[in-house]
């Protein structure tokens, strides 16, 4: 493995770096003003990237992106990640990056035409409805949202919640049970529902630590109550939706856990600079006490090797296949979601009651990445996964890794 930065993003990296400090993270001040109130800001800081052909960077030239490897988005992902807004100025924020991704391998040219194009010219946005409030999110199989056949059409009924950006989204991916005498992971589909059918409800958006949140940042509750759409509306084949689930999940962790990395480096940054300026006293400064240096060396081992990690697991996925990185991408998943609760908590202890503040960014990171831990499978799982697969290969081979 080389880990040299790729000779495509030598530049790229450094101007990207630039615009996320300067022109992203002043408009952070404004952050709790909502979306609606930032869209038209953020409307021309997308038209300024994407006039110096920052659009998509997960997304290939054919479909208008940037044609970035796995491994090439990931390093652009941890730029981003230095602030809130990263993502959404590239258009590479998710929801809308899986669901793109999945219209262009399993859209029908309708589908396309409909919801794939807008989507990528940033016209629209989307959301994806998986979890429930009443089944375990840890187990995506089990699901109570059913799309009953009817002729030429399907008809939902259920409930959904943590149905992030559905604020705003003028389509949802609703996964429901479709083939109910199927085995238990071939019996959800993938449906395009959009929010204006009837029937569709949007609850509430669900305060997270205080906050609700709008738009493209807010996660929403929403009820299906006889939503009426068409059977060519469902993506690939019947029952085949937790496998499409599966396939997007992947690269998806890579970037997710990059993205980590970098409000990783913004809050040890931060970290650093107040522990390097804050007098307890005179000629005294918070710096010099053991216990924050040991906070400050833990914290830049801790991001370093993680990093490194990830960084691994997305070469994996581009010179050898997404199935040779399954153990990689648990891993990543559940290290890099600790190593990111670490950090941020420390960067706000050596700060006392300013970290606590929403005058610094740390509070709101806090309250927006504490569900790292939780979605896109628990930890809990993803360490299952993981031991579960190496006892495996002691029984297999009667050898370990």
């Amino acid at each position: 493995m080389d880990f040299a930065t790729p000779h495509t993003l030598r530049s790229l990296l450094p101007e990207l770096r630039s615009f996320v400090d300067e022109e992203l993270q002043p408009l952070e001040r404004r952050l709790h003003e909502g979306f609606f109130a930032l869209e038209p800001e953020l409307h021309e800081l997308r038209r300024r990237a994407r006039s110096r052909g920052w659009w998509l960077p997960q997304i290939s030239r054919e479909h208008g992106g940037m044609g970035l490897s796995v491994l090439e988005h990931a390093l652009v992902s941890e730029v981003l990640g230095r602030s809130p807004l990263g993502h959404y100025v590239l258009g590479c924020q998710a929801p809308d990056a899986g669901n793109m991704e999945v219209l262009i391998e399993l859209g029908t040219p309708q589908q396309r035409e409909r919801w794939l194009d807008p989507l990528l010219d940033g016209r629209i946005r989307s959301c994806f409805a998986m979890t429930e409030p009443d089944r375990a999110g840890s187990n995506p199989v089990w699901l109570g949202t059913t799309a009953r056949r009817d002729a030429d059409a399907y008809v939902i009924d259920g409930r959904k919640w943590f149905t992030t950006a559905a604020d705003g989204a003028a389509f949802a991916i609703v996964m429901a049970v479709t083939e109910p005498e199927a085995s238990p992971h071939e019996r959800a589909s993938m449906i395009i529902v959009p929010t204006d059918t009837p029937g569709f409800e949007r609850v509430r958006n669900i305060p997270i630590m205080g906050e609700a949140g709008e738009g493209w940042m807010s996660h929403a509750e929403i009820r299906l109550n006889g939503v009426r759409v068409g059977a060519d509306n469902v993506l690939g084949a019947p029952g085949q939706g937790f496998a499409i689930a599966q396939a997007r999940l992947g690269p998806g962790r890579i970037h997710h856990c990059m993205r980590w990395m970098g409000i990783c480096a913004r809050a040890f940054d931060a970290m650093l600079e107040r522990a390097a300026s804050r007098a307890l006293g005179p000629g005294d400064l918070l710096g010099s006490r053991q216990t924050v240096q040991n906070w400050i060396a833990e914290s830049r081992a801790e991001i370093d090797s993680t990093r490194l990690l990830v960084l691994k697991a997305a070469w994996t996925i581009d010179n050898v296949g997404i199935k040779a990185a399954r153990e990689d991408i648990s891993l990543i998943k559940f290290h890099a979601a600790e190593v990111l609760m670490r950090v941020v908590d420390r960067a706000i202890q050596v700060h006392g009651a300013l970290g606590m503040t929403d005058d610094l960014i740390l509070s709101h990171v806090y309250r927006h990445e504490r569900g790292a831990r939780i979605y896109d499978g628990p930890d809990e799982v993803h360490k299952s996964v993981v031991a579960r697969r190496l006892l495996g290969r002691v029984a297999r081979e009667g050898k370990g890794a």
